[in-house]
């Protein structure tokens, strides 16, 4: 089975805080994932552009 929404970047700053962009593949909207290690929190939102619309990947 295909995997819906997968990790196309992921970065660290080796302490608590590690971020990703995620892709949903069946619409090609890009999600940042926020995790706090430290603190167990954790917040996701779509990538926008400058006028407001869902960024989204082109194949």
């Amino acid at each position: 089975m295909e995997e819906r929404f997968v990790v196309s970047e992921e970065k660290s700053d080796k302490k608590s805080i590690k971020t990703q962009i995620i892709t949903d593949e069946k619409t090609g909207v890009q999600y940042l994932l926020v995790l706090n290690t430290l603190f167990g929190s954790t917040g996701i939102t779509p990538l926008l552009n400058a006028d407001g619309t869902p960024v989204i990947r082109r194949r």
